[in-house]
Order: C-alpha cells, then structure tokens, then sequence
C-alpha cells in the first residue's frame, strides 16, 4: 500500500526484548538497554511501532496463544508507559516441522513477509516509506519481500554479508538509528 503511514517494525525477541529462549512470562522479559526509549522516539517522528514475531513455541506446545496474548498485553502496557505503545502485534505461530493446528507451511512465519503485508493492509501502512528493525537475517529478508524501505540488523559484531541496509550492534543509543532517517 503506498501513500499510507509510516510504521516501525519490529521483532520482539532480541529486537525489544532479550532473546530467552521461548519467553511467554512477564519474569521472563528484561527490556533491552534503550530498545523502548528509541521505539518512543520513532514514534514521536510518526512512525507506528508494529511488533511482527514468529512464535514457534506455540506449534511447539511450550505456551499457548493465550500465554503469548496475555505476555503481550502486559509488555504493550509497559511499552505504551514509555511511549512506544505498539499500533498492532503479529505473530507466527506455526513450525514447519511440527504436526498439530500450528505446524505445517504457512505464509507468515518470517522470512515470509505474510505478517508484515497482513499489518500494512489491516493498518493503512505504507512498506516503502516504513524501516524494520531485526535481529536475524530471516527479518531482514521479510522486509525486503514486504518493500520495506529501510532493513536494519541488530547484530554485534557485524555479519560479513547482510541483506540489510544498515547493522548496528544495538538500540542502545537512539540517535544512531535516528541519523539514518
């Protein structure tokens, strides 16, 4: 969709909050240094924060849907305390490899860009005026398939081939982001 708004997209799981490992409890999230404040600030800028997460733990029957809402009910409102109050949450929660409602193919689970075209079109988003922060090339590369605008890898140290437009090694200091608009 062009012509929409802006958005931020975001991963949520080394991206927000530190990788874990299947975090589905509120004791399991420990927000990234800078990660909510540099959220807030593109927000400010007219950019939409958009969580879009694969969530395999689901087909994998470590939590349920339910968990996964309920966890992003609760980082929502911490989130929104900050400012950086998410205008939409998308999720995988399927897995190749696993049997049941959740495994099999599907069309969202990145690096497919389901998720990301799925909240351009339900928010009157606009990719290619929008960036995505990730932390894995599989997000990188849902946001070149969206026609996301600007792809930027949180990665330290640097991988020495990225699909993405810029690496930087964390969200720490906002201004590093903010430079690149």
């Amino acid at each position: 969709m062009s012509g929409g708004e802006r958005a931020v997209f975001l991963d949520r799981d080394g991206v927000i909050n530190r990788d874990s490992g299947y975090c589905y409890r509120p004791d399991q999230v420990e927000f990234l240094p800078g990660a909510l404040e540099t959220v807030a600030r593109l927000a400010e800028r007219g950019y939409r924060p958009v969580i879009v997460t694969n969530q395999s733990g689901i087909a994998r029957g470590y939590y349920t849907e339910a968990d996964f809402h309920a966890l992003m009910e609760w980082m929502g409102e911490r989130m929104a305390a900050a400012g950086a109050a998410p205008a939409g949450v998308y999720y995988c929660p399927h897995h190749p490899d696993e049997d049941g409602p959740h495994g099999g193919p599907c069309d969202c689970r990145k690096p497919l860009p389901g998720m990301l075209r799925q909240a351009a079109d339900e928010l009157g988003l606009d990719p290619a005026a929008s960036l995505l922060i990730g932390d894995s090339e599989r997000d990188v590369e849902a946001g070149r398939a969206a026609g996301v605008g600007l792809n930027v890898l949180l990665a330290d140290p640097p991988p020495a081939e990225t699909a993405a437009d810029t690496v930087l090694p964390d969200l720490a200091d906002p201004e590093r982001l903010l430079a690149l608009l």
